[in-house]
């Protein structure tokens, strides 16, 4: 099983659900916010590779908190569409880094793209549009 890279802590916001993906990892580089996590067998589908569903909820994640926090104070926001191409895979044991890239934050929508990275390979990359709450 992968060690957890240097600079990673525990994910500061979680919730029932990622309670049950996690632990879940997170840092913060020139770029913004970087989301980690060590792949485990409850992460996998039947042919033991890591299931995109659990990409997808990290990709919502990732986005959704950088984002959200890229603004101050931040800005309260709801995934209305998100798309994800898988171009590898991730296997137990590998750690799976997600590099999130926000194109803007505006008053009634925000957009972000994130790249997921097993080692130097790109293995996923997604987009979401979210829809900002009035608060």
């Amino acid at each position: 099983m992968s060690a957890i890279p240097e600079g990673f802590r525990p994910l500061s916001r979680t919730s029932p659900f990622t309670e049950l993906l996690g632990p879940i990892y997170q840092k913060k580089d020139s770029s913004g916010l970087v989301i980690g996590i060590v792949a485990e067998e409850k992460h996998c589908n039947a042919r033991g590779i890591v299931h995109g569903g659990l990409l997808g909820t990290l990709a919502d994640i990732a986005m959704g908190y950088s984002a959200a926090f890229s603004t101050e104070p931040a800005t309260p926001i709801v995934t209305t569409s998100q798309t994800i191409d898988y171009v590898g895979k991730a296997d137990i044991g590998d750690w799976i880094e997600v590099h999130t890239d926000v194109q803007k934050v505006g008053r009634s929508t925000a957009f972000a793209n994130c790249y997921f990275h097993v080692g130097s390979t790109r293995i996923a990359r997604a987009s979401a549009v979210f829809g900002v709450v009035a608060s």
